[in-house]
């Protein structure tokens, strides 16, 4: 990680894959990662971690399901946060494309510890550095 601030537009330009996160810097034992989003990601959950979504650019939108809320769609514009609780199910999406900030701890899976099957645009990664 730099010791010198980092220009978020520069990062996300450096990159073009979807559904990639990058490691942009790290928060005591906490990834902050950037990532370009479009289309559906998977149906998944965390199941000991909170996940933070902070929307840069675009439109977000994130499916839940659970046995006791039921299911529903939370739409996140540019500038808007949410947090989807642990152990819930969840699937974010974005059909015109969307570029996201997130915040969880180092090691945190992008598909979660349990998740349906994992489509090809979908990485299943832990964070790449960002370069």
């Amino acid at each position: 990680m730099t010791s010198e601030p980092i220009d978020l537009t520069a990062a996300l330009s450096s990159f073009e894959a979807l559904w990639s996160p990058r490691i942009v810097t790290r928060v005591n034992d906490y990834d902050v990662r950037i990532a370009k989003v479009a289309g559906e990601h998977v149906w998944h959950a965390h199941d000991d971690t909170d996940e933070f979504f902070l929307v840069l650019d675009g439109e977000l939108n994130i499916a839940l399901r659970g046995a006791e809320a039921g299911e529903r769609v939370v739409t996140l514009p540019a500038g808007a946060v949410f947090v989807v609780p642990r152990g819930v199910e969840h699937k974010p999406s974005s059909p015109a494309g969307a570029s996201i900030l997130m915040f969880e701890p180092t090691g945190t899976m992008s598909v979660g510890d349990r998740h349906d099957p994992v489509p090809g645009h979908v990485d299943a990664t832990t964070g790449h550095e960002l370069n």
